[in-house]
C-alpha cells in the first residue's frame, strides 16, 4: 500500500474533487491525480492559488481541471447544493473526494482557547466536510467505483495537550468517516470511505504547528502520493471504514 506503484492510467476518466487544493498536500494530490488521468475539481478558498494549480495541470497536458472557489467557513447549505447540481450538469457523477481542507487554530490550553476560533476550526474541519459530503453523496452513488478519503491526524486518534479544536475536529472527522463507510456500504459496494493520517509532512500547517522543527526532517507531500493514489484508485476496492496512516509506524 505504501510502496504502491500506480499504473499510468489509474484514474483515467474519473472525476475527483480535492478540497484545500491550493496548497500543501491538497495541491500535490490534485496534480498527482490529474497526472494519472483524472479530471480534478479544485476546491479552495483562494482563487489565485487554484488558478496556479489549474495552469500547472493544463501545462502538463493532463485532463482539464475545474475550479470551485469556496470559503468553507462561510458557505451556506444552498451553496453546497448548487455546487453539486453544477457538477452533475457538467460531469454527471463523482468518482472520488479527497477531504483535505483544514485550519489549525490555536495551540493553547482549553481554558485559554478563544471560543470564536474554536467554532471556526470545528466548522471548517468537521461541519464543512459533512455539508460537502451530504451534497455530493448522490453523485458518488452514480459512480461504479467511488472513493472518499478524509484527512485525519494523529491528534484526532489520540488527543494531545494544547491541540484544542483541531484535535477535537479530527476526532469528529474520524466519526464521520466511519459513519459514512457504514451507511454507504450497501449491496452495490460502489462507495468506499476511509480516513488517512498523513503524519508529519513538509507543509505550511506543520511549520506553524512546530515552528522550532527542521522541516527537512519530514517527507514532502510528493513522497506520500503512492498511498493517496492507491486509496483513490480501483485497486483499493473493498477497503472501507479503515483508519490508515500514510507513513508506516
Amino acid at each position: 500500500m505504501h510502496d504502491y506503484q500506480a499504473p499510468d492510467a489509474l484514474l483515467k476518466d474519473r472525476i475527483i474533487m480535492v478540497t484545500g487544493a491550493g496548497s500543501g498536500i491538497g495541491r500535490t494530490a490534485a496534480k498527482t491525480y490529474a497526472a494519472y488521468g483524472a479530471t480534478v475539481i479544485l476546491l479552495g478558498r483562494t482563487t489565485s492559488k487554484l488558478e496556479s494549480v489549474y495552469d500547472e495541470i493544463e501545462a502538463a497536458g493532463h485532463p482539464k481541471p475545474a475550479i470551485v472557489p469556496m470559503n468553507l467557513e462561510g458557505a451556506a447549505v444552498k451553496e453546497y447544493e448548487e455546487m453539486a447540481m453544477t457538477i452533475e450538469d457538467n460531469f454527471g457523477q463523482l468518482d472520488g473526494i479527497l477531504h483535505n481542507a483544514a485550519v489549525l487554530g490555536q495551540r493553547t490550553p482549553v481554558e485559554f482557547y478563544d471560543p470564536e476560533t474554536w467554532n471556526q476550526v470545528i466548522h471548517v474541519n468537521a461541519t464543512a466536510p459533512f455539508l460537502l459530503s451530504r451534497a455530493l453523496i448522490p453523485l458518488l452513488r452514480k459512480s461504479s467505483d467511488a472513493s472518499v478519503i478524509f484527512t485525519s491526524s494523529g491528534v484526532g486518534r489520540k488527543a494531545k495537550a494544547y491541540w484544542g479544536a483541531y484535535a477535537v475536529s479530527k476526532f469528529a472527522l474520524e466519526g464521520l468517516s466511519q459513519l459514512l463507510a457504514d451507511e454507504l456500504d450497501d449491496e452495490r459496494h460502489n462507495v468506499r470511505v476511509n480516513s488517512l493520517n498523513p503524519g508529519a509532512t513538509r507543509t505550511n500547517m506543520r511549520a506553524h504547528a512546530y515552528p522550532a522543527e527542521n522541516p527537512n526532517t519530514n517527507p514532502t507531500p510528493e513522497a506520500l502520493m503512492p498511498i493517496y493514489l492507491y486509496l483513490m484508485g480501483p485497486d483499493s476496492q473493498g477497503i472501507t471504514g479503515q483508519q490508515i496512516d500514510a507513513q508506516p509506524k
